[in-house]
């Protein structure tokens, strides 16, 4: 087992390290969305029309 460990600890890290950066990505996007800050400009957002239905939910204005 150990010979098999550090036969792959470069791969073994770096699967770490993305894992690591995706949890940190996702944590970040769920931060975000629960801050109402998921869209950052609704001329651009593909979605705009749940934005605008979001804004008159809440009564806040971009």
């Amino acid at each position: 087992m150990i010979s098999w460990i550090m036969g792959n600890i470069g791969t073994i890290l770096i699967t770490l390290l993305l894992i690591l950066m995706v949890t940190g990505i996702i944590r970040s996007l769920i931060k975000n969305r629960k801050n109402g800050k998921s869209c950052g400009s609704c001329s651009h957002c593909k979605a705009c029309t749940a934005c605008k239905a979001d804004e008159k939910h809440n009564g806040s204005k971009e």
